[in-house]
């Protein structure tokens, strides 16, 4: 089996080649990402291997369909990227619906420390040899409440973290956990209720329609004044306009993000030597009380070799069956997991 590998970056290939190898599984790799100027590259293979900011849109599904290519490997769990209606019959779509939660749930709270203790700010300085501490304080966790949205893997690992940390939790999910609310230092609530109450909030939920930015003008208006805002999740899920307003009118009292809704361009690439042109983005970089990484939450050595297991034994037993328990179809105006495999 021969699979057009796009987006691809060095860090992935030492796991890939390992686990392709194995199993009869050649990747081509690509650095070009995959949208409807570069799909003509994955002609003579016998499926495509996409990441988050690939664009699988109608005119890349037909080129795709042209070339006889019926399978997409999603090399993450998120789909938003894919015209996920327009695939359904057209593109058996394929995705890890897990990896490493702990790798995510533990850069959300490396950037949380970093942020409220000043380490960026304190490592600048001792690299000049400033020792001062003037301006470098910062805050206790422990007795704070961290508002978390998303109780899925990677959110209730971030809850352990938080209360390994002695934080108090308020949850919010549209499908809670049944045997997640402690009703006392864990406790599910309406978000309005978390937006008022929580001092850090926390955001770990998929990107779809109703989540599309979730944190917008009006629910930072409901935040607790000075809350930290983590996003490690989709960049969509914040409005990042009205999140620098917030951050000037002092509502935010710092955020740390490791996406951001126009990302696509700019993230997993150097772009030191140019104008960024995003000036939403440069001016949140520019905040002092602002961290920025670049969608790097996932990077640890066991989520790499997660993803590629899972990655390539979703193209095995779809290209032996036909079918993958991890495929995601589009029914009854809804996205989800297929469960039977009569996706088309």
């Amino acid at each position: 089996m021969r699979i057009a590998f796009f987006d691809a970056k060095p860090y992935d290939r030492p796991s890939f080649d390992r686990h392709g190898e194995a199993n009869g599984i050649t990747f081509k790799y690509l650095e070009a990402k995959l949208n409807e100027d570069t799909v003509g590259l994955a002609r003579g293979y016998d499926g495509v291997c996409a990441f988050v900011n690939d664009t699988v849109d109608r005119p890349v599904i037909d080129r795709l369909g042209e070339m006889d290519i019926r399978v997409l490997a999603l090399r993450c769990a998120g789909f938003n990227n894919v015209d996920m209606q327009y695939a359904n019959g057209r593109l058996h779509v394929l995705r890890v619906p897990a990896y490493s939660p702990y790798a995510v749930a533990e850069h959300t709270m490396a950037l949380l420390l970093t942020s409220i203790r000043r380490i960026h700010k304190a490592y600048i300085r001792s690299r000049d040899f400033n020792f001062s501490l003037s301006n470098l304080t910062g805050f206790d966790l422990h007795g704070k409440t961290v508002g978390v949205v998303g109780t899925g893997r990677i959110g209730r690992v971030f809850i352990d973290i938080c209360r390994g940390f002695g934080m108090r939790v308020l949850a919010y999910d549209k499908y809670p956990a049944p045997d997640l609310d402690s009703g006392d230092t864990i406790r599910y609530v309406e978000l309005d209720e978390l937006l008022a109450d929580s001092d850090i909030l926390s955001l770990h939920c998929p990107l779809t329609e109703d989540t599309y930015h979730l944190i917008d003008a009006a629910a930072l208006e409901r935040c607790k004044k000075g809350v930290v805002l983590l996003n490690t999740s989709r960049g969509a899920l914040v409005d990042a306009e009205a999140l620098l307003e917030g951050i000037k009118s002092r509502r935010v009292g710092a955020a740390c993000l490791d996406v951001y809704e126009e990302e696509g361009d700019l993230f997993f690439e150097d772009n030191s030597g140019h104008i960024l042109e995003d000036d939403v983005l440069a001016r949140l970089i520019s905040m002092p009380n602002v961290i920025v990484t670049s969608h790097q939450a996932f990077l640890t050595e066991e989520a790499l070799e997660n993803i590629a297991e899972t990655t390539v034994g979703n193209l095995l037993t779809f290209a032996k069956n036909g079918q993958c328990p991890n495929e995601v179809c589009w029914r009854g105006g809804r996205t989800e997991d297929c469960k039977n495999g009569t996706c088309f």
